[in-house]
């Protein structure tokens, strides 16, 4: 349970507006439900009324609960596994898949898939998300690795903090950047208005380092295929970076909303392409016949590298490309 105390230091105002502003964590919806389920008060006295209307130098005082663990609940969805041995599992992750269990997609998801497939996994890493060590967006499509012990949990935990295991994507944009390569760095952090939305927003004012790199692997007229490589992993990071220097990711619903491509595409044309990572163990037993790494007995340090194919989507969108362009021709991933 958390306790938050907020004091009115403007002009009136409506308590779930003002809430909402002075919170950004929270949603307008999630501060609504607080307000209507008591979790308010208004000047020492329960306020129930989302419309209610504060005044300069009302106290609030806002009472969060504890969230409520979801059951978890294991489901036999189909894996396209790309590695897999007892310590780890690396999985190209198709669109409209959600990585984890939340409100509103409690079912369906790729933790629920992972639970049928390895009964163990419960609890590794945390109740709420066993065995994720890093995410993917629900359209982003591409190799996700899952820990399938505590102590390959930390392991590559501590990879993706140190930077040393490394994170390649293929995204097509809209436009053809002036130069061939680049790096943005900019800090990213909640939208201030739309809750729902990422976006640059200073370090002073609650943004995180972020750092992207890319380079362009070919030109499609007025669109471009590029290779990004990840020195961080902020909330849609690639998708915010790419949208704010004018050239967003083609198909993302939420940061290039309104342009059509006459493509039909599933999400945003973002793919986890290339996974590299140090195995957390000393001994291995790969158990997929599609795995990256063939060796058996891996040692300490010994590195990982898987390739996510290209979904068919996004290899339909780069043939319709390069036929409209006139291109050379991808050569294979």
């Amino acid at each position: 349970m958390k306790e938050i105390n907020v004091y009115c230091q403007q002009n009136s105002e409506r308590l779930d507006r003002y809430l909402a502003q002075q919170l950004p964590d929270l949603s307008r919806s999630r501060i609504q439900k607080l307000i209507e389920e008591g979790n308010v008060q208004l000047n020492d006295n329960l306020c129930t009324s989302k419309k209610a209307t504060i005044q300069p130098g009302d106290s609030i005082h806002l009472t969060i609960p504890d969230a409520k663990p979801l059951e978890l609940k294991p489901e036999a969805i189909p894996l396209d596994i790309l590695y897999e041995d007892d310590q780890i599992l690396i999985v190209n992750k198709p669109a409209n898949l959600v990585v984890h269990p939340a409100p509103g997609h409690e079912n369906g998801t790729l933790v629920n898939a992972l639970l049928a497939h390895c009964p163990n996994l419960a609890g590794i890493g945390g109740v709420q998300r066993p065995g994720i060590v890093h995410r993917l967006d629900k359209d982003t499509t591409g190799a996700i690795a899952i820990a399938k012990t505590d102590h390959a949990h930390h392991h590559l935990q501590a990879q993706l903090k140190a930077k040393t295991a490394r994170r390649d994507y293929l995204g097509v944009v809209y436009g053809s950047p002036s130069t061939e390569t680049g790096t943005i760095d900019l800090p990213i952090g909640r939208h201030p208005s739309d809750r729902k939305k990422m976006a640059v927003v200073p370090l002073e004012k609650g943004g995180r380092s972020a750092i992207t790199h890319w380079q362009i692997k070919e030109r499609l007229g007025n669109y471009t295929l590029i290779h990004f490589q990840l020195e961080t992993g902020r909330t849609h990071q690639i998708r915010v970076h790419t949208a704010h220097i004018g050239h967003p990711i083609v198909g993302d619903p939420v940061y290039s909303k309104g342009r059509d491509i006459g493509v039909n595409l599933p999400g945003q044309a973002l793919h986890a392409w290339r996974l590299r990572l140090q195995h957390p163990n000393t001994i291995a037993r790969p158990l997929s016949p599609n795995q990256g790494d063939q060796r058996t007995g891996n040692k300490p340090g010994d590195w990982i590298e898987v390739i996510a194919p290209l979904p068919p989507a996004f290899n339909t969108l780069l043939t319709v490309l390069r036929r409209r362009a006139s291109s050379v021709p991808f050569p294979n991933a």
